[in-house]
């Protein structure tokens, strides 16, 4: 019976997958649809898993598509990973996910890695609601969707390149003051591993005078009246 896995792979550190993801790689799945063939393979040649791939990322998730679903129609069990965390999460899968839906096919997700939960449960800020806005627009509508993040009474994660940070951090200063708290976490799970808690002028300052690398991710507090 052909079913579709969604596999989350680590976001960093190699021992952050489960048993059960690695047993689907290996003995479950027919093809792997990777984000990277190239960094998913080295991923299985640490597994030592030994298994056919297929590119399936922004740039051809919409050709793909199609193909894809008739080989799953046909009896094909495929696993999903993207470069890093859970398949969807601002990363493809989402049209994927919806056509197996349409069509009937059975998708079942795997719990595992996801960059957004440790950033949050580790910033000290308020779990138990938040908001997950990905990556804010680059230009149309950015400010409009800043000032919305910082009049809302809920924790705010979002996603950030090393090289817009300081940008990020700048505006929303501008419109939330220097004194809202946040955090920013750098390369999670990995050596340099790194979690920064302050008001957003502090990170401002503390950024400003430090070269930025690695996935970043920002943990910003609600408003409060």
């Amino acid at each position: 019976m052909s079913k579709l896995y969604l596999v989350p792979t680590p976001i960093g550190n190699l021992e952050d997958i489960t048993l059960r993801a690695i047993r689907i790689l290996r003995d479950e799945a027919d093809l792997i649809l990777a984000e990277d063939t190239r960094k998913t393979s080295i991923l299985l040649r640490h597994l030592e898993i030994s298994k056919p791939m297929l590119a399936f990322h922004q740039h051809n998730e919409h050709q793909q598509l199609n193909r894809i679903v008739n080989r799953l129609q046909g009896g094909e069990t495929m696993a999903l990973v993207s470069d890093a965390g859970t398949p969807a999460i601002s990363d493809p899968g989402f049209l994927l996910v919806r056509a197996c839906v349409e069509q009937q096919i059975e998708v079942e997700c795997l719990p595992g890695a996801t960059a957004f939960v440790p950033a949050l449960v580790n910033s000290g800020l308020p779990a138990d609601r938040f908001v997950f806005e990905g990556f804010l627009p680059h230009k149309k509508g950015r400010q409009t969707k800043i000032q919305a993040i910082v009049n809302q009474p809920y924790t705010t994660i979002l996603y950030e390149s090393p090289h817009r940070l300081l940008k990020t951090l700048q505006q929303f200063l501008e419109f939330a003051g220097p004194d809202r708290k946040a955090t920013v976490s750098r390369e999670l799970t990995k050596i340099y591993e790194e979690t920064v808690r302050g008001t957003l002028a502090e990170l401002i300052n503390y950024f400003g005078q430090a070269e930025v690398k690695g996935e970043i991710v920002i943990v910003i507090s609600g408003f409060a009246e």
